[in-house]
């Protein structure tokens, strides 16, 4: 049995909900407002990881009042000197 793009693109769709489902809501911020989340905690931990494919990007998590809240920069953030620093290969956002 053949499976056509529309199954394809369907199995991406339940894949991507999944992962949702498993990881819980993450929000996208600018860089600027990620690192004002981090202005609100103490000893904020945060996982960073270097991606992009023709363009060098640096992508950063961090948990803040049961959410976890994304961003991606062209740069390097300056980051807290409190911060707990975790190095991960790669982030993979769902969606």
């Amino acid at each position: 049995m053949a499976y056509g793009a529309g199954s394809a693109a369907a199995a991406r769709a339940a894949a991507i909900a999944r992962a949702i489902k498993a990881s819980g809501a993450i929000v996208s911020l600018a860089p600027d407002a990620f690192l004002k989340i981090l202005s609100r905690t103490d000893k904020p931990m945060v996982v960073m990881a270097k991606g992009g494919f023709i363009k060098s990007n640096y992508q950063y998590l961090t948990a803040y009042k049961g959410l976890v809240f994304f961003t991606k920069s062209d740069s390097e953030l300056s980051l807290p000197g409190d911060t707990e620093l975790i190095f991960s290969n790669k982030i993979w956002i769902p969606g």
